[in-house]
């Protein structure tokens, strides 16, 4: 079952919204990596709170089942816990340019 990290929208240098957690609220962007130079590099950079620290990263991976795009994210901060947190942007359903961030529980 997934579960919902937050939600965000699409912007023209990625994404802003708001990461809500149990133990965690704050406002978050995610912004395309401008500085990207290799593949192992994310894609997009993520942002949180009110001075904007930096939390993670975003890859654009293609989903094997469908084939379509989509930005894995790999979140990791004190204030989120002592293990990295996964998730998925995926559309939200009748919101266009609005976007969920699932969790996506890894062994």
């Amino acid at each position: 079952m997934a579960n919902a990290l937050g939600y965000v929208s699409e912007t023209k240098t990625g994404f802003e919204g708001a990461l809500a957690m149990m133990n965690l609220t704050a406002p978050i962007r995610i912004e395309k990596n401008a500085d990207k130079t290799v593949d192992t590099q994310p894609d997009y950079r993520i942002f949180a709170g009110e001075i904007q620290t930096e939390i993670g990263g975003g890859w654009i991976v293609k989903a094997k089942s469908s084939g379509k795009d989509y930005v894995s994210l790999t979140l990791a901060d004190p204030n989120i816990g002592p293990r990295k947190i996964y998730a998925n942007l995926a559309p939200v359903k009748g919101k266009k340019g609005r976007y969920v961030l699932l969790w996506n529980p890894r062994d």
